[in-house]
């Protein structure tokens, strides 16, 4: 930085400002950090790298970036913090230098069904207001556009006292226009429901009938039904009246009184629209979704047309588009309706809403449509979008923290990604992200690598420099960086093929292929060329397919590998058999329990606005387990002991002598060929990377028995060395008379394909054709598409 010059020509002093160039980090101990301390230079590009579950997230995320938001909570006021989240401050001695940090993480966005893509940007907020000032005929105000805004209309009276005087009653009546049809009440989709899925008619409700999840005969939701009075409880539901049916079907919420109780009784249909299919579906428990799957059939409204908005809102134009025709474009071809309009009256607006649908269009998801539901947007698309309102910002000296940007991105993309990462540095803001592909590394102007392994193995800072400096060093990222798979000299041959003609899911153009059986077959394409519409909506399903799919593990605190796994369920039957006890006990969310800590290990003691104080369980240590639970043993451990082994450990303790246990044995092998070996069974969901999560989630379906493997874009999360473990893994599922189809951009996994379908030339209405099909041989050297010249570079042909 250039010092200021006297009017002597002797440099001044610099400014005190001018010496808060760094953020300091000193003693960060978040999750298995290692008392990292770290100074990371402001107003640069800073790459953090590593293999996954080395310490990266809980570096940049959980202390960095909690710690900014931490911080700035505090400067609003009590009354208004008692409606944020108490956030506690990161495991760290000294953070300094912090600035308001901005995260873009990996999260999905809301998967409620009238959440979509124009919802949860401000995009449909502003063509509501457009259509308001410009539509004809005008229907209302902005509302009357809006699929989430119910027509409401309300008249009654109250009363004034003035003291001495009479009383006047007034009339008042209420009327607000929304814009929702109210057939299908904003969902665009109408559930017809397979009666037959629900009960068996020939029981009566003293039978237990029901066929649906939670609808047990001993639980209250069943004994509400049965002890309501309106039914004969020994009478077969086939048998009755048609008063009763409706009342079982269809009644409205009604006050009963069962075993002196006040209860409310409702109809079994609109308890399960409410309770069921009111949630989306990729959000519900897998057995509430195969439940659904079975019993509802979803089809478009056949009032709105799937268009989820009132025929009113649908009459409104502004020249031949209305609103829902607007929202259903692709968002570059809305762009160009947009710069078409020419109204003085709202040109403050217009340039709004075109500088927010051009960010669309180049951060490289032009292809979308506003009217695309946000639950269906892969982890990739849902980050990029959240990044929209910030391409336009006028803010500088803001702290931008990035969790893999180039997730779900073609190479061609990931070029286009780094230059709007380099924007935002450019204005003046310091830019964090945490990455794995070179191609994003190599931009960095400071690479930051976390390791030398994972878990436990992890948490200390290996290196800090430039990428060259990096390239040159001894770490596991340096040595991997320049690494390149090499095209196989040899590829296996197809033992059949998976016919597939006349697709056209989404932007699918009546798409002919064959998909090779019997080998690894690579599916490509840039963002939005139509490869997952090509897998997941129009690959015939035979049985034994096993999808493994991008959308991300629930858990708690509670939950761990050993439970999301299945794997506690053996380890409990072998503990209660060899102890002569019920395996209940050995289940720290039953009847196991510490009853101190009721199992979670730690005690949680809420201060209201401040942050809430979780401090180890004093009773069991941290263990979780009653003290009685422990003096019962097997191989010599008891169950806490068990938990805390790592996957490696337990691999050889289940293997043989007097611990063996087949099932559990199986478990953890899996885990261990994913590359999970360093993770204890018994450590928190919560704690992992996204890395971890994903291979966890691939040796959980390594367990369903099926000849065909469909993985979507199984290298999310992953560090170089990882990719190497994964394709050996991939190649041993082939070896083993699996099919494997993978939906990909790593290059490393096209090079190793034995086939490739390649998908474009480009995205949406641009894409949805195959482009090549073949060997990775012949595509890089016909290098007639994007993914041809990108592998081909790749590999150094």
């Amino acid at each position: 930085m250039s010092m200021a010059t006297r009017a002597d020509g002797q440099p001044s002093e610099p400014h005190a400002a001018d010496s808060h160039e760094l953020i300091r980090v000193h003693g960060a101990r978040e999750n298995n950090l290692k008392d990292v301390s770290i100074e990371i230079p402001k107003r640069r590009l800073t790459v953090f790298t590593g293999v996954s579950g080395s310490g990266k997230s809980s570096l940049v995320f959980d202390t960095i970036a909690a710690e900014s938001q931490r911080l700035i909570n505090e400067t609003y006021s009590a009354f208004l913090q008692g409606f944020m989240p108490n956030l506690a401050r990161p495991e760290v001695d000294v953070l300094d230098g912090l600035t308001t940090a901005i995260t873009v993480d990996q999260q999905r966005m809301g998967s409620d069904p009238r959440s979509t893509v124009g919802t949860a940007t401000d995009a449909n907020a502003m063509l509501r207001i457009l259509f308001s000032r410009l539509g004809t005929p005008h229907i209302g105000p902005p509302a009357a556009y809006s699929f989430n805004v119910a027509s409401v209309s309300a008249t009654g009276g109250f009363t004034v006292d003035r003291g001495s005087e009479k009383t006047k009653t007034e009339k008042v009546s209420f009327t607000r226009t929304g814009g929702m049809c109210t057939h299908c009440e904003g969902r665009g989709t109408v559930s017809d429901i397979d009666l037959a899925q629900l009960f068996d008619d020939s029981k009566s409700l003293s039978e237990d009938p029901f066929t649906i999840p939670t609808y047990t005969g001993d639980g209250w939701v069943v004994r509400i039904i049965a002890e309501s009075g309106f039914f004969d409880k020994d009478k077969p539901i086939r048998e009755y009246t048609k008063r009763e049916r409706h009342d079982f079907l269809y009644r409205e919420p009604t006050k009963v009184k069962v075993n002196g109780v006040n209860l409310t009784y409702e109809g079994l249909i609109p308890k399960l629209q409410k309770s069921f299919l009111s949630k989306d579906r990729e959000s519900m428990q897998p057995h509430i979704r195969a439940f659904v799957d079975r019993a509802v059939a979803f089809t478009r409204c056949p009032e709105c047309d799937g268009t989820r908005l009132s025929e009113a809102a649908r009459s409104s134009r502004i020249g031949k588009l209305n609103i829902a025709d607007a929202c259903a474009m692709e968002i570059r071809d809305l762009a160009e309706w947009v710069r078409g309009l020419e109204e003085p009256s709202v040109a403050p607006l217009l340039a709004k809403l075109r500088h927010g649908l051009d960010s669309f269009v180049e951060i490289g998801l032009g292809y979308l449509s506003l009217d695309r539901a946000s639950g269906t947007l892969s982890g990739g698309e849902a980050q990029r979008t959240k990044m929209i309102r910030h391409l336009g910002s006028s803010l500088t000296d803001v702290t931008y923290v990035f969790d893999e940007p180039s997730i779900g991105l073609h190479p061609h993309d990931i070029q286009r990604m780094n230059s709007l990462l380099l924007r935002l540095r450019d204005k003046g803001n310091t830019v964090l992200v945490v990455e794995h592909k070179p191609e994003t590394i190599a931009i960095a102007d400071h690479v930051v690598d976390l390791g030398p392994g994972a878990g436990t193995a992890g948490g200390t800072v290996c290196f800090e420099g430039t990428v060259e400096e990096l390239r040159a060093s001894d770490t596991v990222t340096g040595r991997h960086l320049d690494d390149r798979a090499k095209l196989k000299d040899t590829v296996r041959e197809a033992t059949g093929a998976l016919e597939i003609r006349g697709a056209n899911a989404n932007n699918l153009q009546d798409v002919d292929v064959d998909i090779p059986l019997g080998v690894l077959c690579v599916i490509t394409g840039v963002a939005g060329s139509g490869k997952s519409s090509l897998v997941h909506r129009s690959v015939p399903a035979p049985e034994g397919v096993v999808s493994v799919d991008q959308t991300p593990i629930r858990g708690s605190r509670r939950s761990n590998p050993a439970t999301y796994t299945g794997l506690l369920d053996p380890i409990r039957k072998a503990f209660a058999k060899a102890n002569s006890v019920k395996p209940a006990l050995f289940s720290a969310n039953s009847e196991g329990a510490c009853p101190t800590c009721n199992g979670a290990g730690v005690i949680y003691t809420d201060l209201a606005i401040m942050q809430s104080v979780a401090t180890t369980c004093e009773d069991c240590g941290g263990k979780r387990f009653d003290a009685s639970v422990l003096e019962y043993h097997f191989g010599g451990r008891d169950i806490s002991e068990v938990l805390a082994m790592s996957v490696a450990e337990a691999e050889e303790f289940f293997r043989e002598g007097e611990s063996r246990i087949p099932a559990a044995h199986r478990i953890v092998e899996r885990m261990a060929e994913v590359g999970l070996g360093y993770l204890t069974l018994g450590q928190p969901l919560t704690t992992l990377s996204g890395g971890e999560r994903q291979r966890l989630k691939l040796a959980v379906h390594m367990a369903d028995k099926g000849g065909v493997y469909v993985l979507d874009e199984p290298t999310t999360g992953l560090h170089l060395a990882d990719v190497e473990q994964l394709l050996g893994l991939l190649d041993r599922l082939v070896d083993s008379g699996k099919s494997v189809i993978v939906i990909e951009h790593h290059q490393a996994v096209m090079a190793h394909a034995d086939w490739i379908v390649d998908l474009g030339p480009g995205a949406g209405h641009d894409g949805g054709r195959i482009v090549f099909e073949g060997t990775p041989a012949d595509l890089v050297a016909a290098r007639s598409t994007l993914t041809g010249e990108h592998l081909a570079q790749y590999v150094g042909a």
